[in-house]
């Protein structure tokens, strides 16, 4: 048999018998329609998407998008990556919207501004992704991420949403941030990435983690030892597809209706059944982002 081809799309799992919300991913930068998407989820049980924004014009389509289909939720944010962009300039058009000048911090408050407008909107169930990325942006964009993070921590406690933390290696700034601003009532760890430690870090402030494809991975065992310790009621599942698709899929295209093959990983990590995971999930998602 030949290997399958990178841009194949993985094969339908099984369904899942309790319906399941994945709690982070992108229609905007998948394949295919988002109507294809939300019906080939909804057949193996994943009822309903969270579409994260991480720009200005990525932010107003989530919220678009959520306003049209029942099955969507919306976050509306400037990605970590972003806020040094806005910045400092995009010589090489690294994101999507291709080269940029340097705006300062004049232009990065106009981007919160909007991320701030959208926030007021009722179907925008959290301020997300914001948070760290010490892996993407060097030391002289670091003033700028966390000018931007304090920024979002400030709008989602006063709108009263939930927090959807991108936290790139750099964990413990992330937690020093949340503590210096008070942390909203709802904090949501995107992609979970910290150790068995940092879990319980997590689980002490009531922290939500929420764990994607690569705790599926063969180097990911301390994914899973955090996994492990992470109480049921703080736990959630995502794909960030098109992004991190789980085992044995690795490298092809990720999408929600992949959901129910990370869910199944992480019952067995946790020794819960697929059903009592999938309804604790369930449960948990629709508390992180009040819906």
């Amino acid at each position: 048999m030949a290997p399958q081809d990178k841009n194949t799309p993985p094969p339908l799992p099984e369904p899942l018998r309790v319906a399941v919300a994945d709690s982070h991913t992108h229609l905007d930068m998948q394949e295919g329609s988002v109507e294809e998407a939300l019906a080939k989820a909804a057949s193996v049980g994943v009822t309903t998407v969270v579409q994260v924004g991480c720009d200005l014009a990525g932010s107003r389509w989530a919220a678009e998008t959520a306003a049209a289909h029942e099955a969507v939720h919306a976050t509306v944010a400037l990605h970590p990556n972003e806020a040094p962009r806005i910045v400092l300039g995009d010589p090489d058009g690294w994101s999507r919207q291709g080269a940029r000048e340097a705006g300062g911090d004049a232009a990065l408050d106009t981007a919160l501004a909007g991320i701030d407008e959208l926030a007021a909107l009722p179907q925008v169930r959290g301020i997300g992704e914001t948070g760290l990325d010490h892996f993407r942006t060097g030391p002289e964009g670091i003033a700028a991420q966390e000018r931007s993070f304090r920024a979002h921590i400030e709008i989602a406690k006063r709108h009263g949403k939930a927090l959807v933390i991108h936290d790139r290696e750099a964990h413990d700034d992330v937690l020093r941030i949340l503590r210096e601003e008070g942390a909203p009532e709802r904090v949501v760890f995107h992609c979970y990435s910290g150790d068995a430690e940092m879990a319980r870090i997590c689980a002490a402030a009531g922290y939500f983690m929420s764990f994607a494809g690569n705790v599926t991975f063969k180097n990911a065992q301390p994914l899973r030892d955090a996994l492990a310790v992470a109480p049921p009621e703080l736990v959630l599942v995502e794909t960030d597809a098109p992004f991190l698709t789980p085992a044995p899929y690795r490298g092809r295209p990720n999408a929600p209706y992949l959901v129910p093959v990370t869910l199944r990983a992480m019952a067995e990590v946790k020794g819960m059944t697929e059903d009592a995971l999938a309804t604790a999930v369930a449960a948990n998602t629709a508390r992180a982002f009040d819906y």
